[in-house]
């Protein structure tokens, strides 16, 4: 499940559950993670998953490259490096692995977005370009979360957050064409603004292995929206727990301005929300920007608050 498996400190650990002394909030310990001596091979990780058959790949945003490690963990090989030419990567924002074990990798060389696809050996199948260059509404880490920063890769697709299209997800074939756009904006209070009001309606677009989609807003108010299959809205949830309380009051009115590379002013808007992730039983798992993460069930319910340990064995490390 890569929603467990993540890159923290000098080891990559994965993790399980214990009851923690907090009472109804959860302590998730590490029992397990790369060897020092592989872990200390990595840049900057920004991306751990691991396929059915036990095998890792980790993305190196740092290093642009990606690793595969073999299930025993015992070696690394890096299968993508760093280059402009199609088959490598260049300025990477988001890598995602695919069912098939296949990957994803969005980068940006000469500042034009593009998604590669990679066999589970770093061989190119097939990417394209993206048409313009979508502006960097939100940022955390300075890492940009919107835009080819927000991908996931369903094995067949490429579904992105692109809110300057008018849609909250734009799915896009793996040749590059947009296949489908669905999710409709939610009320702001700043429609005058179209700036403020696109990055208040950019987020995560995530497949739900039972079935259909999900939708977190990463910015403002945080809330998650369910999809079916075809697109179509099933219910819409607010995110909201004591850890959040603070976080939202303190949410701003008025959006100063920034100036962006390309020179041009969009509003300085941080996130309430730093990732999310599916699991196979169609859970949702939200980390939040404060030190926590809420877990939602298929109906919407929020059923855990989990904070993350690394725990004696990752200590080890």
């Amino acid at each position: 499940m890569k929603h467990l498996l993540i890159v923290l400190g000098v080891c990559l650990p994965a993790f399980v559950v214990a009851q923690g002394t907090a009472g109804r909030v959860e302590l998730l310990r590490s029992t397990g993670g790369l060897p020092a001596h592989i872990a200390g091979m990595f840049s900057r990780p920004a991306g751990f998953q691991r396929a059915a058959t036990g095998e890792y790949w980790v993305f190196d945003r740092g290093d642009h490259s990606v690793y595969r490690v073999d299930a025993a963990a015992t070696a690394a090989q890096r299968i993508v490096q760093i280059g402009f030419e199609a088959g490598r990567i260049l300025g990477p924002t988001a890598f995602d692995l695919g069912p098939n074990r296949t990957f994803v990798v969005a980068d940006s060389p000469r500042r034009q977005e593009r998604v590669q696809v990679f066999s589970f050996t770093g061989r190119r199948l097939g990417g394209f370009m993206l048409p313009g260059r979508a502006s960097p509404r939100l940022t955390i880490d300075g890492i940009v979360l919107n835009g080819v920063g927000s991908l996931e890769y369903t094995g067949r697709s490429v579904l992105m957050n692109q809110p300057e299209t008018g849609a909250l997800i734009t799915e896009y074939a793996l040749s590059g064409r947009a296949v489908r756009s669905f999710g409709t904006f939610r009320p702001t209070g700043d429609e005058s603004d179209r700036e403020v009001h696109l990055a208040l309606n950019s987020g995560l677009p995530l497949v739900n292995p039972k079935g259909g989609f999900y939708f977190v807003f990463q910015a403002g108010v945080p809330i998650f929206r369910k999809y079916d299959q075809s697109g179509a809205l099933l219910f819409e949830r607010h995110i909201e727990g004591p850890e959040l309380d603070e976080a939202i009051r303190s949410l701003p009115t008025l959006w100063p301005r920034r100036q962006t590379a390309g020179g041009s002013e969009l509003p300085l808007i941080l996130p309430t929300i730093r990732t999310a992730e599916v699991d196979p039983d169609g859970n949702l798992w939200v980390a939040l920007t404060v030190p926590f993460t809420y877990v939602y069930n298929p109906d919407g319910e929020k059923v855990r608050t989990i904070q993350i340990s690394r725990g004696r064995h990752a200590d080890s490390h």
